[in-house]
């Protein structure tokens, strides 16, 4: 069976460490063969790509550029990917006989290739990781009124014929579900079912936690608290910079973020200013060193903007879960994230714009038996979120 899968995630190689690199390799491990395309952004300056392997080929599609850009640079990118996809995709698999096409928003501005692949007798299935672009009103980046609105109309038009072309819509949650047919009344709920974030479990080498933290200079007798991802407008940066202020006044916690985005100066000017002496910014890391970062620390952090009305399931929960860690999300009322690590035994939860609960929280956390809560975490990723279990989620719906 071939499979087509289209990306803005940038897969260079099927060795890296991300939902869909590894989703990718567990089709490849049933016998299939898989097709993906992921964008090449301008400002990379490296030609675009076809390069080959076993069961597998990957095209880097030309773009625009995309992340950590401006909003009408941004636009303009999103506006054009889909030709620049669709053509770099005839002319390398033009002749190919797809089964599946399997494609994840972002971006909503597939629907032309979705309509050609159709058109072939393709089975189509969205992978729901953003609701675009309410997710963009939500934070004031976009708006429903004025020139904004028409911008705004387009893309939700655009989103909605999304939907309708989809044979399949897999959400992250029940949360995203239940959004999803209460705001798209138009939408068969019969194609609509959760089909979460997920990774493959690895056997990792131990960690030696006292020499990572003296690495990098973090206290060795205090509870870190590490938030890992992107640094950007979604994760609430005021929230974010309050709690750093907060936690300085308590004596046992600590801490950690580590990530870029386009939020990361303003974090910097902060820790440059403040000198803060119980939390830490890092920069980007290489995954293998993020990753033993994570395992050094205690516990797993979660920052949402308080203003999403849309349902984010955050994917950066699962690397602490991978590692055995107990969760703090502290997010809007509307994603179920924390409800699903509270009511599961390895994590709590708040409102990010309650800092003073997110501290009783820390310290909470800081007395409660985190070793326990962690095997919770672990078990909780083996039962629900492997790329496995995501495989069987989209291959009962194909021949």
């Amino acid at each position: 069976m071939n499979i087509l899968f289209l990306t803005l995630y940038k897969i260079r190689d099927l060795k890296q460490e991300d939902l869909y690199s590894e989703l990718m390799n567990t089709f490849r491990a049933h016998g299939h063969k898989v097709f993906i395309a992921s964008p090449v952004e301008k400002k990379e300056n490296i030609k675009p790509f076809h390069r080959t392997g076993s069961n597998y080929e990957l095209l880097g599609a030309p773009i625009g550029n995309y992340f950590n850009t401006g909003s009408i640079e941004k636009g303009l990118t999103l506006l054009s990917l889909e030709n620049s996809y669709l053509n770099a995709i005839k002319r390398f698999w033009g002749n190919v006989q797809f089964d599946l096409l399997l494609y994840s928003t972002p971006p909503i501005t597939f629907n032309h290739i979705i309509r050609h692949f159709k058109r072939l007798g393709v089975s189509t299935y969205l992978m729901l990781k953003d609701i675009f672009p309410q997710n963009a009103v939500d934070i004031g980046m976009m708006s429903k009124d004025g020139v904004k609105g028409l911008i705004y109309s387009y893309f939700r038009s655009q989103e909605e014929e999304l939907y309708t072309l989809s044979d399949t819509i897999g959400c992250m949650s029940e949360a995203n579900v239940q959004y999803l047919l209460r705001h798209n009344m138009t939408v068969d709920a019969n194609k609509v079912e959760i089909c979460p974030n997920a990774v493959t479990i690895r056997d990792r080498n131990p960690v030696d936690k006292t020499a990572v933290r003296q690495k990098y200079g973090i206290p060795e007798d205090k509870v870190v608290f590490v938030y890992g991802g992107n640094l950007g407008l979604p994760q609430g940066p005021d929230f974010i910079v309050q709690c750093l202020e907060a936690n300085e006044k308590l004596n046992d916690t600590y801490i950690l973020i580590v990530g870029s985005g386009s939020e990361y100066e303003r974090f910097n000017t902060w820790f440059k200013t403040h000198k803060p002496k119980n939390s830490k910014l890092i920069n980007y890391l290489p995954h293998e060193e993020y990753m033993s970062l994570v395992a050094s620390s205690d516990v797993g952090l979660i920052f949402l903007d308080h203003r999403f009305t849309i349902p984010n399931f955050p994917s950066r929960l699962l690397s602490y879960m991978e590692m055995r860690m107990p969760v703090l999300a502290a997010t809007d009322p509307n994603t179920d994230v924390g409800k699903v690590a509270q009511d599961n035994g390895f994590g709590y939860w708040c409102e990010s714009n309650d800092v003073h609960r997110f501290t009783e929280l820390m310290e909470k956390l800081a007395s409660s038996d985190r070793a326990t809560m962690g095997e919770k975490a672990h078990q909780y990723l083996a039962d629900n979120y492997t790329s496995e279990h995501v495989y069987e989620i989209i291959m009962k719906h194909i021949g």
